[in-house]
């Protein structure tokens, strides 16, 4: 069955009248019969790594929650945002102010807040990467904003799940091949995200791969910006479309299955109208080695090996080592307050 595609150059449905670019990434409809939905997401994560998720069971309703939350947030005074800076946080947890995070070394020019699982943090870690483990920072005027998070964290999860479990079928291998990976203390990772308008620069992240298992993309209907390295090397634009979320492979899922899925180079550009975007990434628990799959030979042979990337060093498969690296770099001030380089 071929897999359908967006491809717009007018008026997406029920977008309010916001013109839409072109692009064909890939829809997946989650509620389609398994078989077809599983043969549909071995050949899009094979292909292009990116695709708009449909059907996925998340209610209009709590999408409509999550994104006023995160208006309330980017509303609130700077001193309010403020108190919870990142800095203040040996998790990497909380607020960063416009231009305080770097990608590739250079500036990304967006505010956020980083929200992971709220638990305690270990006491003298064995490995550095433990110490992300730990409690977030919350802004007093926004007392909703936890509850809000943690129903949106179990519903994105179960979504999360419910992939990872067709690419385990659609690669020859049980279903609850990746379970073990994830029981107990999943290192999940949340994101809310504003692109203003105008800008000192163009970049409001720029281009990289996402170092975990995969992204559950939730754009504000109408904003622009991310855009997706295609195939000839080109960058497309991906707009938002209503009801969808969009997917992305990380680095190890193309590590699990030797690099026959793919994970997609990406970017968000500063456009002419804000974005607010809130990115979900679901990733295993921070000491787990992702497993590495036997393919049938059939789909072995397809397969490229792990990207070499002489920017992003080694792809390690325990995530915690990728994840550390990653904060690290785009947070030397965290990093450097709480002693860690």
């Amino acid at each position: 069955m071929p897999i359908r595609t967006l491809a717009v150059a007018g008026r997406l449905p029920d977008d309010g009248g916001v013109t839409a670019l072109s692009t064909a990434l890939p829809v997946v409809d989650l509620g389609d019969d398994a078989a077809v939905v599983t043969d549909q997401l071995r050949r899009v994560a094979h292909e292009v790594g990116f695709f708009y998720l449909v059907g996925h069971g998340v209610p209009q309703d709590l999408v409509d929650r999550v994104l006023t939350a995160a208006r309330r947030l980017f509303a609130l005074p700077q001193a309010d945002k403020d108190a919870i800076a990142m800095v203040n946080s040996p998790h990497f947890r909380g607020y960063t102010r416009l231009g305080g995070e770097l990608t590739g070394g250079q500036v990304d020019w967006r505010e956020q807040i980083d929200i992971g699982p709220e638990r305690e943090p270990l006491d003298d870690p064995a490995e550095p990467y433990l110490r992300l483990q730990g409690p977030n920072q919350w802004p007093a005027a926004l007392p909703e904003l936890p509850a809000v998070i943690a129903e949106w964290d179990a519903a994105l999860a179960q979504v999360g799940r419910a992939l990872l479990r067709h690419w385990a079928v659609a690669l020859g291998n049980p279903a609850d091949v990746f379970d073990e990976a994830f029981a107990d203390t999943p290192a999940t990772l949340i994101k809310i995200v504003r692109y203003p308008a105008q800008a000192e620069t163009s970049q409001g992240v720029g281009a990289h791969r996402d170092a975990g298992v995969l992204t559950l993309l939730l754009a504000e209907p109408g904003s622009r910006g991310l855009q997706v390295r295609g195939p000839d090397g080109v960058f497309i634009d991906v707009d938002p479309l209503p009801g969808a979320f969009i997917v992305n492979i990380g680095e190890m899922l193309e590590i699990a299955s030797g690099g026959y899925l793919r994970a997609t180079e990406h970017r968000v550009q500063v456009s002419a109208s804000e974005r607010i975007s809130v990115p979900y990434f679901f990733n295993p628990r921070l000491d787990a080695a992702i497993p590495v799959l036997a393919l049938p030979d059939e789909l072995a042979a397809q397969a490229r090996g792990v990207t070499a990337d002489p920017s992003n060093d080694r792809i390690y498969s325990v995530y915690g080592r990728n994840a550390w690296k990653s904060r690290v770099r785009a947070h030397p001030d965290v990093a450097a307050a709480h002693g860690y380089v």
